[in-house]
């Protein structure tokens, strides 16, 4: 059994030595920013106090947060790792339990937060298809603007040790698997997991740990917009802008969502997602190969599939040395088995 059963992501940190183009950046992006005490916070309309934090230093990922369900499973999780509750001094309050995983990244733990009412969304007008017509003598009028992020629905890690990091983060906080992705078969190279909330639904994946060759780090954070015209539009607005596209848009395999990828100033990376998978906690888990992770079921395909980026730094070793392994394995033969 773990330990305690958090709810969901809450937040990403990050450190970056201009503010100013942080917001302005979160600005396009979709996300409300203000800055209290000399940290800059973006805030999604779901009533959250934030989603994104940054604050005042060399470009870096700092943190990842997740959310308690009760100020109760903060205490368990401090009692349990020997590690205090404390005081959450930004806005909305609230407890936070700070930890450190196997790979150094910061994991804040945070409850009793306030919460402001969820404001509107844009609305999501009927369609029309070759099936049904239910919009009848009333136009599609749309306007170029940023899109509305709603929340924050997950983070990509990049770990030393996958099966390490696993054990560690389902240990704590209750993860469960929805898609195991092998570089071959019986070779894990990471895993999407969703929170367990029993039979209420969760996403497709909360996070994702992945075993990669290079530098560790986030790979990105993902934040859910209104509707697929919200996240055209905000698309559309980032590059008029001239921000630095990714990948996109497109729909994945694994979690299903409609999706663009965004570079901060600083190289952080961000993802705009709707749509996507929900799941409880009977659903089994899957297993994928590793092609799935960057093809797409429509949509642009991934800028290393499509020859405009070079893939990361070792990663083609990585993959042929797992290849060699696997072919020794196969080949090697049985005890007893004649020369």
């Amino acid at each position: 059994m773990p330990v305690i059963k958090v709810d969901d992501i809450a937040h990403v940190r990050f450190a970056a030595p201009d503010l100013g183009a942080m917001r302005a950046f979160l600005e396009d992006f979709g996300l409300s920013p203000f800055e209290v005490d000399g940290r800059l916070y973006g805030k999604g309309s779901d009533g959250r106090p934030f989603v994104h934090v940054t604050e005042r230093g060399a470009a870096r990922f700092l943190a990842v947060g997740l959310r308690a369900g009760s100020l109760e499973d903060l205490a368990v999780l401090a009692a349990h790792e020997g590690v205090p509750v404390e005081d959450l001094d930004t806005p909305g309050g609230g407890k936070v339990v700070r930890l450190i995983d196997p790979d150094g990244y910061g994991v804040e733990v945070v409850a009793g937060q306030a919460r402001d009412p969820a404001t509107e969304l844009p609305a999501d007008p009927p369609r029309n298809t070759a099936a049904v017509h239910p919009r009848v003598r009333a136009r599609v009028v749309l306007e170029s603007a940023p899109a509305h992020v709603r929340r924050i629905g997950h983070a990509v890690l990049k770990v030393r040790d996958f099966r390490r990091s696993e054990d560690w983060y389902k240990a704590r906080f209750g993860f469960l698997t929805s898609d195991e992705v092998e570089a071959a078969e019986g070779v894990p190279l990471g895993a999407f997991m969703r929170c367990d909330r029993g039979e209420k639904p969760a996403d497709h994946h909360t996070l994702f740990l992945a075993q990669l060759p290079g530098e560790l780090g986030l790979l990105h954070a993902a934040f859910e917009v209104a509707n697929l015209d919200d996240l055209m539009l905000g698309h559309q607005h980032l590059r008029a802008r001239k921000r630095t596209p990714v990948w996109g848009v497109g729909r994945h395999i694994m979690g299903s969502q409609i999706f663009d990828y965004w570079k901060d100033p600083f190289g952080n990376e961000l993802e705009h997602w709707t749509d996507g998978d929900l799941f409880t906690a009977a659903d089994p888990p899957q297993k994928q190969p590793m092609s799935a992770l960057l093809a797409v079921q429509w949509g642009s395909p991934h800028p290393m599939f499509a020859g405009r980026m070079p893939p990361p730094a070792g990663l083609v070793a990585f993959i042929m040395a797992l290849q060699i392994r696997i072919r020794r394995l196969f080949s090697r033969k049985p005890k007893g088995t004649p020369a």
